[in-house]
């Protein structure tokens, strides 16, 4: 893999769940923060229209005076992930099997772990995927192989970025 990119995902920075606002952010806030957060890593963005339709589809709970908590945005930030691989429909079941496990702090901060650790394995940074967490249940399992899913859409589309960058110089 081309020592740039490597570079662009070592110096990504994915927020811990303690590090996402939590004074409660508007439409626009939220839709500009997630998009601000994933933009170094994809060019897949949220929408305020979507951000309003999985409130409506009971993706996440409503706004509070028309404010985003960090639960909301944690889930947020999973979903536009999530979404380019999986449908919504399979998006709640995970919802739903995370819900019914573990709290929103923890669930976060695994995927939080897992995705930088698929990701520099993906991207060549390390030789090999680390154990995350200290359980293997079906849950985790689902939720790792999207991670794995949309990481490899992330290094494919990383690799036809600097394709078309070289056939254009």
């Amino acid at each position: 893999m081309n020592q740039k990119i490597q570079e662009e995902i070592l110096n990504f920075h994915f927020p811990s769940y303690t590090e996402i606002p939590n004074v409660g952010l508007y439409l626009e806030q939220t839709q500009d923060y997630i998009n601000e957060i994933l933009y170094p890593l994809t060019h897949e963005k949220i929408t305020k229209s979507m951000i309003s339709n999985y409130v409506k589809k009971g993706l996440i709970s409503n706004p509070v005076k028309k404010k985003y908590s960090r639960d909301q945005i944690a889930v947020l930030i999973y979903l536009t992930l999530a979404k380019t691989v999986i449908s919504l429909e399979d998006i709640q079941l995970l919802i739903e099997l995370k819900n019914r496990s573990y709290d929103n702090k923890t669930a976060f901060d695994y995927f939080k772990k897992e995705f930088e650790n698929t990701l520099y394995y993906i991207f060549g940074i390390k030789d090999h995927l680390d154990s995350v967490g200290k359980d293997d249940t079906f849950p985790k399992a689902l939720l790792r192989n999207t991670i794995m899913t949309f990481a490899h859409k992330i290094y494919l589309e990383k690799s036809f970025e600097m394709l078309h960058e070289q056939i254009n110089e």
